[in-house]
């Protein structure tokens, strides 16, 4: 009963501040998605990420070999989700990459951050980093057949990423009335990236509901079980791997429906994707964190 409420008390939070973009957006109260999503992704997003980094008490050691996970993890799961729709015979610029990349900002941010504290959100960090740079280079060129490393390094956030990472390593620290500054913009990150998220969700047009389901269960089972294993075989302490499995069982991220819009692929099919598997996670994340806190503890 203790776990249960811990579990409750971490991502209640997280899906409340969701379902309330979700209730804004369909009471009709107009929501400029655009210019929160460029503030988050340009000011917040990356303010929160070099503070987080350079705040961390994590050895920076600690880090590199959850950097080196992350990239072996979605390394597998694409590797394992371009299997599956292969021989599903399902189309791979519309599949393939929603089946690989999850929500790891919008929901394993402040999940991380509830559930494993100021460290847990600086893990949390690298997960995402590394995630963002596979999704503009290697997720555009699966939908669209190109993709732009230059588009990349041009992200605020991994900018942020890189800066706070030679400040974690170094040991510097700005500058405490600028530390403040930064830290209170990093603040607006999370609430504004939930409450968008659930507008955004609120906005979809699914279609293949049915596919939707089966879709959505496969990609939690392969995700949580590449995790699990790269994770062991990493060695990674009990929060990193903690975080890392959360990360990688996120739900299909709203960036797949967009670029999946924006290519011509099968934007229905991956809405109903998404919007399919973020309801699954209101009863799997919770699941998934109770398998993960005692072992944290």
């Amino acid at each position: 009963m203790e776990l249960a409420l811990t579990v409750a008390g971490i991502v209640a939070p997280v899906f409340l501040i969701a379902g309330a973009g979700f209730a804004w957006c369909r009471s009709g109260t107009p929501y400029p998605t655009e210019f929160v999503t460029r503030l988050a992704m340009t000011l917040a997003v990356p303010c929160l990420i070099f503070t987080a980094l350079m705040e961390t008490q994590i050895d920076p050691a600690a880090l590199t070999a959850l950097s080196l996970a992350s990239l072996a993890a979605y390394a597998l799961v694409l590797g394992l989700s371009w299997a599956v729709v292969a021989i599903l015979r399902l189309d791979r610029r519309s599949f393939v990459a929603p089946l690989t990349f999850g929500n790891t900002g919008n929901l394993g941010l402040p999940l991380a951050l509830f559930a494993f504290g100021e460290i847990g959100l600086g893990y949390a960090v690298v997960v995402f980093a590394v995630m963002a740079v596979m999704t503009f280079t290697i997720g555009i060129w699966l939908v669209s057949g190109t993709g732009s490393v230059r588009a990349v390094l041009r992200e605020p956030m991994v900018g942020a990423t890189l800066l706070g990472t030679l400040f974690l390593v170094q040991g510097w620290t700005t500058p405490d009335w600028l530390t403040n500054t930064l830290r209170l913009a990093g603040q607006m990150a999370i609430p504004l990236m939930l409450l968008t998220l659930g507008v955004a969700v609120a906005r979809l047009k699914p279609g293949r509901i049915g596919q939707a389901v089966w879709l959505s269960g496969v990609k939690l089972t392969l995700c949580i079980a590449a995790g699990v294993l790269v994770g062991r075989v990493f060695g990674l302490d009990p929060v990193a791997f903690g975080v890392l499995v959360l990360q990688l069982a996120t739900p299909v991220a709203v960036t797949s429906y967009l670029l999946a819009e924006r290519y011509d692929a099968d934007a229905n099919a991956v809405a109903g994707l998404v919007m399919v598997s973020t309801a699954m996670s209101v009863a799997a994340l919770p699941i998934t964190l109770s398998f993960l806190l005692p072992g944290v503890s």
